[in-house]
């Protein structure tokens, strides 16, 4: 068990009046934890202050305007590499599988890519297991992390404490990849609604396969099926 990743998980959820009630449980918790430096525990304390302090429809509505309104600071992990594409499905299926390997309930509403969602099941997982997950998605997080120091958003703090826990750093051409995607403006409505249509989907010999995120989905998907075998050796 690793309840770190469970505090992290839990910051990064849509703020409301329960999150804000729980924020000295929150702090109690940063205070404690041996996994992060004091200065990355800092900023987490930061941002639950924020979260107990500020009136809570402002907060919705920024946890909107970031999360939900712009695509490149989507909480979907999946969304980063094949966005809405069909190559999406079966990456979310062995996601799915390598919960319920591990016992994890998912709702029929939430996607398993969701990044609260995977941070909670890595929260299960043996410290050395969560880590070689985490550096999986590193460039994801490591790109996150970037647009919103870019923000001034106090958010930043959560993914830079995963990358600290990653204890890696994140392939290069795989963080370059996403770091030539549009970063969306989520006041420009036209810009996002053409962000936001399907990308056409090519088969056949002209396909390729070679890009950065395609091969990087690739290991990420390799090491959920291995996961998944592992946590169902454990269960038996």
């Amino acid at each position: 068990m690793t309840p770190t990743f469970k505090l992290l998980s839990v910051l990064l959820s849509y703020p409301d009046d329960a999150l804000a009630e729980a924020a000295g449980e929150l702090l109690h918790a940063i205070a404690q934890d041996s996994l992060l430096d004091r200065e990355r525990r800092s900023r987490l304390a930061a941002l639950v202050d924020e979260i107990a302090s500020r009136d809570l429809m402002d907060l919705q509505e920024r946890y909107v305007f970031l999360f939900d309104r712009t695509r490149s600071l989507s909480l979907h992990l999946f969304e980063h590499i094949h966005g809405e594409s069909r190559d999406r499905g079966q990456a979310m299926v062995d996601l799915r599988g390598m919960y319920e390997a591990a016992g994890l309930d998912v709702v029929a509403n939430e996607l398993p890519d969701y990044l609260p969602l995977f941070l909670e099941f890595l929260a299960t997982r043996p410290i050395a297991d969560a880590r070689d997950l985490l550096r999986q998605t590193l460039h994801i997080i490591t790109a996150i992390r970037e647009r919103l120091v870019k923000r001034g958003s106090t958010y930043a703090a959560v993914f830079e404490a995963l990358e600290s826990l990653a204890a890696a750093r994140p392939s290069p051409e795989d963080l370059e990849a996403l770091r030539q995607a549009p970063d969306d403006d989520p006041g420009d409505l036209t810009a996002l609604d053409r962000a936001w249509e399907e990308e056409p989907v090519t088969f056949g010999p002209g396909a390729s396969s070679a890009c950065p995120a395609e091969r990087l989905e690739t290991r990420l998907r390799a090491s959920i099926r291995s996961a998944s075998e592992t946590a169902s050796g454990d269960a038996r």
